[in-house]
């Protein structure tokens, strides 16, 4: 389904997924390339690879909590893993035969995927979607500990682009988006979690 498809950065081994923290948290992981203790494995935690879905929920880095923009490199080992090992957040009677069988699916999943529009630089809905991925438990403590490998504080492009979408420049701030393409996960990776449209 060309609707839920997943668009990232990607290199033959890595995906670059995106989270915002305030600059007490994600300063110092930009700067150590990793989560302090302070940054709590216990608690579900979304990334995800679309930058502009990330600026649409963190409002161009402006949201109080969320004014630092981290690009987290992490191993595409990991990411399909934790795509494999992944319900959806959500029942959908076209993936899960009733209610009973999507809880029982989700309670002991250390992931979870939901589906929401994609955004333009505008931020305006599109019609395809971007995937949200919720790691939690063994997930959030493989993803904190084994699949980062890079961190960058990606707030001063966010600021950027911000500036020249408001000032008129959208062609130009296109330009430095960071280039999304389709990140080869077929129906082995998605197949159980292609939700209908909603």
């Amino acid at each position: 389904m060309q609707s839920h498809r997943i668009r990232a950065l990607h290199t033959p081994t890595t995906i670059t997924v995106y989270q915002a923290y305030s600059p007490a948290l994600g300063l110092p992981t930009a700067r150590d390339g990793r989560f302090p203790a302070a940054w709590k494995r216990d608690r579900m935690t979304w990334i995800k690879p679309s930058f502009l879905w990330m600026m649409y929920r963190c409002g161009w880095a402006t949201k109080e909590g969320q004014e630092t923009v981290l690009a987290v490199e992490i191993s595409r080992d990991g990411f399909d893993w934790a795509l494999r090992s992944a319900c959806l957040s959500h029942y959908d009677s076209s993936v899960h035969p009733d209610q009973k069988s999507w809880k029982r699916a989700l309670k002991p999943s250390p992931a979870r995927v939901q589906w929401d529009p994609e955004r333009d630089l505008h931020l305006t809905p599109q019609p395809h979607r971007s995937l949200q991925l919720g790691l939690t438990g063994e997930a959030a403590r493989r993803y904190a500990d084994e699949w980062i490998v890079s961190v960058r504080d990606v707030t001063p492009l966010a600021h950027r682009i911000h500036t020249l979408v408001r000032a008129g420049g959208a062609a130009e701030a296109r330009e430095l988006l960071p280039l999304e393409t389709a990140y080869p996960a077929g129906d082995g990776l998605l197949g159980h979690l292609r939700a209908s449209p909603r």
